[in-house]
């Protein structure tokens, strides 16, 4: 029998022995992670599946940045595909374990990442730098000149 229904957590408890009650927390897994639910394996895709990536634009070019902490350029990706599509990729690989080891605590993910930006008309595609300082990727995609239109002054006669 059931004190508490099984959506609050999947407590079980039985109504004719009082010790073996278990209190409903109302606040309890509320400051987890989305992610604490899921696989640990999930848990380690979905973090970098979810790399941090700002992008600002400037008057003179589109500028990404992420935020890649322990990667080296070597593991990272940056390309452009089917004409506008900007695609930042890579993969962080598992630390080697000995036998030896015991881990206490494993925190940082590892795994593969693909992000993917649908770039503006106006991106420059032939010029586009990336580069890499202090775990920071930035990727800069120089915009077009945009056209002004020529004026001309008419003299009015009369």
């Amino acid at each position: 029998m059931s004190l508490i229904p099984s959506i609050f957590g999947g407590r079980r408890t039985n109504v004719l022995d009082p010790f073996s009650l278990d209190i409903w927390d109302p606040f309890d897994g509320l400051f987890q992670s989305p992610l604490s639910n899921l696989p640990s394996s999930a848990r380690e895709t979905a973090q970098l599946v979810s790399t941090k990536i700002d992008w600002k634009e400037t008057p003179e070019a589109h500028v990404f940045r992420a935020d890649l902490p322990g990667m080296k350029k070597e593991e990272v990706k940056v390309e452009v595909e089917d004409g506008n599509i900007l695609q930042i990729s890579g993969e962080r690989s598992k630390e080697q374990e000995e036998k030896t080891d015991k881990w206490h605590r494993v925190e940082r993910s590892s795994g593969k990442f693909l992000r993917r930006f649908r770039l503006p008309e106006n991106a420059k595609l032939e010029e586009v730098k990336a580069t890499m300082e202090n775990g920071v990727l930035t990727v800069t995609v120089p915009k077009v000149e945009e056209k002004k239109p020529q004026v001309k002054s008419i003299q009015i006669s009369g």
